[in-house]
């Protein structure tokens, strides 16, 4: 065989082609598993953030399984829906899509120190693409234990700046609903006139400067998700009982 000619190269060319997709196919599949495991993992951390427990990667499903104690998937009347797992069922990305009457509501039920906490995930858009994370209330089911908050392509040093502990910070006893029990989630203003964040009964945090879109996108979802839960925050013992 003469290895001059051009048909040998090509030959030579297209084997090493076939060989690499081969081990790369092979590389892929093989760390599938692992992969999904430290999404899940990952996802147990972000919800434990949101009342104060951090942990890395292989502690969190133990801490998981000690505080969170009930995970539902709620209805859009507030009823839980016992055929569908919380946590692995309901994929937010696809759920978002349906409408709300097909929609299943994931809900984190915490208990830490004797203390009830309830984590809802949430999902919206910032300017680049989507925007995401988790708002856990206190057991008033209306001040802010914590947030979380991810993304998937804002700009670093702008939109980015939504993962940052210091503008998570902000939301901390922040209140969703106003003095007449009315919805009214949580602003990120530009136009705030309380750049420390010491007035929580404002509905506001300050915006992350030349992240407008990003900052509108965080206000969006959080009122978009939660309207969604209203019927279960609003419900009494007796009507989750008679509902359930």
């Amino acid at each position: 065989m003469n290895r001059d000619s051009n048909g040998y190269t090509f030959g030579f060319a297209a084997a090493m082609v076939l060989v690499v997709a081969s081990v790369l196919a092979f590389t892929a599949s093989s760390l599938k598993d692992l992969q999904a495991e430290n999404v899940r993992k990952e996802k147990m951390q972000n919800i434990l953030s949101t009342i104060g427990i951090k942990t890395d990667r292989e502690g969190a499903e133990k801490l998981f399984n000690t505080y969170i104690v009930e995970q539902l998937a709620l209805r859009n009347d507030g009823s839980v829906d016992d055929a569908v797992d919380a946590f692995t069922d309901i994929k937010l990305a696809i759920e978002i899509k349906k409408d709300a009457n097909y929609q299943r509501f994931p809900l984190y039920v915490a208990n830490v120190d004797a203390a009830t906490y309830y984590i809802i995930p949430l999902r919206g858009a910032g300017l680049w693409n989507a925007i995401w994370g988790y708002i856990a209330l206190n057991e008033d089911k209306n001040s802010i234990k914590g947030v979380v908050f991810d993304h998937q392509g804002e700009t670093a040093g702008l939109g980015a700046e939504i993962t940052q502990q210091w503008f998570m910070n902000r939301f901390v006893d922040e209140k969703i609903f106003d003095k007449s029990g009315d919805l009214v989630g949580i602003s990120v203003s530009k136009t705030n006139n309380d750049p420390n964040d010491t007035d929580k009964e404002d509905h506001e945090v300050d915006a992350i400067s030349g992240a407008t879109i990003t900052g509108d996108g965080v206000s969006d979802m959080i009122i978009e998700r939660l309207q969604h839960y209203l019927p279960y925050l609003k419900a009494t013992p007796a009507d989750l009982a008679y509902n359930n």
